[in-house]
């Protein structure tokens, strides 16, 4: 007997198909380290551009809109920040959709050479007292580029990192993908922090606020160096193989792909095909999204405004109170991601919303405090709900599609989500606070949305240490690929007949859709 195969289990026929070492997908830790690297940092490079933004936009609004009062000025640049959001389903769905055909890797370059230079083309956009209604017409303009390639992004770079991460550690390795988002975020706030304590006022609004946005190019040159040297993820060359040996056989054979494909599918789009089949986990995903991002978008894009304008900080305290948190959040992401492969997605997940509800109050309480250390403390007690909810949404929504149609399931699901409510989170609580003159205004619209997060993790399949759908299961070494094949029967995680029974199906719906 082959070390790749074991004896059959006790009350188990020897037909049945067995897992064998050839069947398990190994990825050596070179070769993950890689693909995390190379998600990694087209990550930060798109949350560095989110963080400058943030933390520029009341002179953002003053630059582009200078004819206007102070409050329709923020109003602008704030609407602006959530109009980025409207070009991101669209995105989502397109870049998806080629993801899942031409594979993740390339789509995902694209997607990181389009933000960056859109982000560098702010930097040198006219103002409004050089080119009058122009100037916020083409930051508009440009913002929905950034949109658009910002829906493949995420989406991408999740799908490439869940398809690569061993089952046992996809929580935590997945979590280092927003730990790089929120690494990026907050170097973008460290450099508009040192310009707006080190150059004056005036500089500042004149020419000053350009220089964040005009280096993201060469920031970009070495992001996309390192996603260069990614390649397409074992899981998604296996079912490219698969897709053209039956194409090999049908031709062989004479029969025409839709018939060998046996789907009730064959005639669907991949989007129908979602929509019909997978709308449960669609709006699943949709509604943890909007919890997590939510109360995700009020820490990072909203706070500088919220701080500066309804707690009446200056610029430069308001933002660097708010960096620590951002550091404490790389450091509780992966920890929380670690956590979800021990306990679960789903037990993690409904702590951080039972957290968004009950503590978002006691939260602006503190910060409404006058003190930096209350504000710091409010801002942390924020932090903690929030990390288990971000730190899980990047293996969490890869799990709920088959390989064929996850990058797409997953661009869809997460932004129409974000287009929704992580978006419009800052416009929507500047508003309230506004209309109602209430500083807590917001603290309601996060527990709205993260009552709706803990309805959505009660009804998610768990699927920590579990192989993601379609696919067999993924390790980081042979050696334990023979383990895994020599205990499979003992194994809660592996269900050999519900693996097979799901790597058939994809294969069904990848003829069905393609």
């Amino acid at each position: 007997m082959s070390d790749s195969e074991v004896p059959c289990g006790k009350g188990t026929m020897e037909s049945q198909r067995r897992l064998k070492v050839d069947d398990v997908i190994v990825v050596e830790k070179p070769v993950l380290r890689r693909a995390i690297a190379g998600t990694v940092v087209g990550n930060l490079m798109e949350w560095y551009d989110v963080g400058v933004y943030g933390y520029l936009a009341v002179t953002i609004g003053h630059v582009f809109l200078s004819n206007a009062t102070d409050s329709v000025q923020r109003l602008f640049s704030l609407g602006v920040f959530a109009v980025t959001f409207i070009a991101r389903p669209l995105g989502g769905v397109l870049l998806g959709s080629l993801g899942d055909r031409l594979g993740r890797q390339r789509v995902l370059a694209f997607t990181l050479l389009a933000m960056s230079t859109a982000t560098f083309l702010i930097g040198v956009l006219p103002d409004f007292a050089q080119a009058g209604g122009w100037a916020p017409f083409a930051l508009v303009l440009l913002k929905l580029v950034q949109g658009f390639s910002t829906g493949g992004e995420y989406a991408g770079a999740t799908t490439l990192i869940t398809e690569y991460a061993p089952d046992r550690h996809r929580g935590f390795y997945s979590s280092l993908l927003d730990v790089g988002s929120y690494l990026g975020f907050a170097l973008g706030a460290v450099v508009v922090s040192i310009m707006q304590m080190n150059v004056a006022e005036e500089i500042m609004n004149n020419w000053g606020w350009r220089i964040p946005f005009v280096i993201a190019l060469p920031l970009a040159a070495v992001a996309i160096y390192f996603r260069n040297r990614v390649d397409d993820t074992p899981i998604y060359r296996k079912v490219q193989e698969s897709k053209q040996a039956r194409a090999v056989a049908d031709a062989g054979s004479g029969v025409s792909g839709g018939e060998a494909s046996g789907s009730s599918a064959e005639s669907r789009s991949g989007f129908s095909f979602l929509f019909h089949d997978y709308w449960r986990e669609l709006l699943i995903g949709f509604t943890l999204v909007a919890a997590g991002n939510t109360i995700g978008y009020t820490l990072t894009s909203y706070m500088p405004t919220y701080l500066t304008t309804t707690l009446s900080y200056d610029s430069a305290h308001g933002n660097l109170v708010t960096i620590p948190v951002l550091v404490v959040l790389a450091v509780l992401i992966p920890l929380m991601g670690a956590l979800s492969d021990r306990i679960g997605r789903k037990t993690v997940l409904l702590l951080g919303s039972l957290g968004g509800a009950i503590l978002v109050i006691p939260a602006f309480l503190l910060m409404g405090t006058g003190s930096l250390v209350e504000t710091f403390c409010g801002l942390l007690l924020l932090s903690v709900p929030m990390a288990c909810l971000v730190a899980n949404i990047a293996s969490t929504l890869p799990a709920l599609f088959p390989t064929s149609v996850r990058y797409s399931g997953m661009g869809i699901s997460y932004n129409f989500a974000a287009t929704l409510f992580a978006g419009t989170a800052p416009l929507i609580m500047e508003s309230l606070v506004t209309v109602s003159g209430n500083s807590l205004a917001p603290a309601f619209w996060i527990i709205f949305t993260s009552v709706c997060g803990v309805a959505a993790a009660l009804f998610l399949r768990e699927s920590a240490r579990k192989p993601m759908p379609g696919a067999m299961p993924t390790v980081s070494s042979l050696d334990e690929a023979r383990e895994l094949v020599a205990t499979q029967d003992d194994n809660p995680d592996i269900n050999v007949a519900r693996i097979m029974e799901r790597a058939a199906e994809d294969g069904k719906i990848h003829d069905a859709t393609a």
